[in-house]
């Protein structure tokens, strides 16, 4: 009966520790993933604060071919004188046309901003033949950067 007594006060303080074990080992993990989660959407916010240099780079060399590819499949595309929705292909060609009478040597990011999913930029473009208002907006598709908005419009302010 001493022994059968001792065995179960045993069994019963060694589940007690198994039990305060998994309590405690339950809680530093909730903790870790609490500290975690604030670190991930400040990580993932950031990602949708940045235009790709890709896309700087091209509209500062006037390089269409690395340019369009972040079109997405239609873009709304405003130049002077001509605005429409067209295909990638058609933007394309038309961008193309334009950079070849206004040849661009540099473009500078002056405002950016967006959310979630969406960023816009506007910047100014230097060509051979003036300065250009560069508007675009960005929306993620398939966790892709896609340019589905892109508008030079001339500066007359210099």
């Amino acid at each position: 009966m001493i022994l059968s007594s001792v065995k179960n006060t045993l069994y019963f303080k060694i589940s007690m520790i198994n039990a305060k074990l998994k309590i405690n080992r339950f809680k530093i993990f909730l903790t870790l993933l609490l500290l975690m989660l604030p670190m991930q959407v400040i990580i993932n916010a950031s990602e949708y604060d940045e235009i790709p240099s890709a896309i700087v780079e091209a509209l500062k060399s006037g390089n269409v071919a690395q340019l369009s590819k972040y079109f997405n499949s239609s873009i709304e595309l405003a130049i002077p004188g001509q605005e429409d929705i067209y295909s990638s292909q058609q933007a394309e060609l038309i961008v193309k046309n334009f950079f070849l009478k206004h040849v661009p040597n540099n473009f500078v990011i002056l405002h950016k901003g967006g959310k979630e999913g969406a960023q816009y930029a506007i910047g100014n473009l230097s060509t051979s033949t003036g300065n250009y208002r560069v508007t675009m907006l960005i929306k993620m598709k398939d966790s892709k950067p896609f340019i589905h908005q892109l508008r030079f419009e001339e500066d007359n302010a210099g």
